[in-house]
């Protein structure tokens, strides 16, 4: 069993004893500590709060805990049922709400669930208020209401239809160009609730032409709900036979998007955001951002229309604070990833289909040759075991020393650049562990570069 308290939310596995997996003791103890905190940011009883999950399997049981314990510190609740995680960022903002939490685990596996705890803006916490919450649940710090103060509960059926309304607005997103190309698209939603949201957006984008397979949102996921290549044969396969356009797949809280070629081959999740933020570009010009281990591709493409490039520290709450920092026009991760700000501030897989597939339709050419027309560049992920008595800030701080010749970025760990090449090495937060992201324009070169590193880090050690 797992239980991992961090700033962000409180993620854990079902089952187990207090405090070794996600038990209902935890989630009660950790929701009562948002709760409060959130009176005490806002100096009120008289709060609202939006709860949306995904489809697990355990959903309908944290959802009835999360729910009943803020109801018991006197907050209202507007459950929105089976939702998506940026359906429920949006809503904590069209409601008027003063937080809102997604239950979901993003893409782990169906024993895993978590608490995604939002502000009043509709964005991920800080790391100081998380710090804070994570106090209060560990002081235990409650007080709940009396009997005729407790929070009520409504039900709320809204969300996503004022979520997708709101993309359909963006000058971004053309519905006749879509309808006309006439596209067949198949689509994975790993029998969560991207099986309710993606189909419904399709439909009113005008394609009519939509097969789905592992859709039911069940929460019996059909393979590993993280979208990589190796977790997708079944998409690439049924595209093949149904000689689709385009494949579609998004992660179980429907904010991490891939696309499948027409040939069955990976466009790349990498390039999800590479490619909607060239459209983007095309359209409206400004910076971009995405974290330090995310490909080179984005700055080529951004560089090349005439606009600045900026890296953040890895997670999302780091993406999102550098784009406003430089006001970006677009940003993300290159998990598929898609952050656009004038929609809000949060990953969201339903406006990159929306934009990725208006631009495919002006493109006019095959997915995979829109593929083709973006940098090619290889992301290889490697890691190095040290032991405990080991100064990992010690042995990075020497490798930024090796390279100082080169342009060496120290916001996160360790990024060094070697012209069209890069190498990040960033220390495990709760291990002794040394992770190694190498890039280059091929597999085998990343792989090179990658141990080449390993080797200097071994000497340094």
């Amino acid at each position: 069993m797992t239980l991992i308290k961090s700033i962000s939310g409180i993620r854990g596995t079902i089952g187990g004893a207090p405090g070794q997996g996600l038990s209902p003791i935890d989630t009660v103890k950790f929701s009562a500590a948002y709760g409060t905190w959130l009176q005490q940011r806002h100096n009120a009883k008289n709060l609202t709060v939006v709860i949306g999950r995904d489809a697990r399997i355990s959903g309908p049981i944290i959802n009835s805990l999360v729910i009943s314990t803020l109801r018991s510190l006197g907050i209202k609740v507007l459950d929105a049922g089976l939702s998506t995680t940026p359906t429920i960022e949006m809503a904590v903002v069209f409601e008027k709400a003063h937080g809102g939490i997604i239950l979901t685990a993003s893409h782990n596996p169906k024993e895993w669930n978590a608490l995604k705890l939002l502000n009043e803006k509709g964005e991920f916490i800080s790391g100081e208020d998380g710090t804070e919450v994570l106090r209060i649940a560990e002081a235990e710090e409650f007080d709940f209401a009396e009997v005729d103060k407790l929070g009520k509960v409504k039900k709320i059926d809204t969300a996503l239809d004022q979520h997708i309304q709101a993309i359909l607005k963006l000058p971004y997103v053309d519905i006749a160009a879509i309808k006309k190309a006439n596209f067949h698209i198949v689509v994975d939603a790993v029998n969560s609730t991207g099986g309710i949201a993606i189909p419904l957006l399709l439909g009113i984008l005008g394609v009519d032409n939509v097969t789905c397979i592992h859709c039911e949102p069940t929460g019996n996921f059909a393979h590993n709900p993280e979208p990589l290549p190796a977790h997708l044969t079944d998409l690439s396969e049924t595209i093949l036979s149904e000689q689709a356009d385009l494949g579609i797949t998004v992660d179980p809280d429907v904010d991490r998007l891939a696309m499948v070629c027409e040939d069955g081959t990976m466009f790349g999740e990498e390039y999800t955001l590479v490619a909607v933020a060239d459209y983007v570009l095309s359209q409206k010009g400004g910076a971009t951002v995405s974290n330090l281990s995310s490909t080179r591709a984005l700055r080529d493409v951004t560089e090349k229309h005439g606009h600045d490039y900026y890296a953040s520290a890895v997670g999302e709450v780091n993406v999102v604070q550098k784009m406003k920092a430089v006001n970006a026009v677009i940003g993300g991760e290159g998990n598929g990833g898609v952050i656009l700000p004038e929609l809000h501030y949060g990953r969201d897989a339903l406006v990159g289909v929306a934009i990725f597939l208006t631009q495919l339709a002006k493109f006019g050419k095959k997915v995979s040759e829109l593929r083709d027309s973006y940098p090619k560049y290889t992301i290889s992920k490697n890691k190095i075991q040290l032991t405990p008595e080991i100064n990992v800030d010690n042995v990075l701080l020497e490798m930024a020393k090796r390279y100082a010749k080169n342009e060496v970025d120290s916001t996160d760990g360790v990024k060094i650049y070697f012209e069209k090449e890069w190498v990040h090495l960033r220390k495990s937060n709760t291990e002794p562990i040394i992770r190694i992201y190498s890039e280059s324009q091929n597999e085998a070169q990343a792989n090179s570069l990658a141990e080449k590193i390993i080797k200097e880090i071994k000497g340094i050690i």
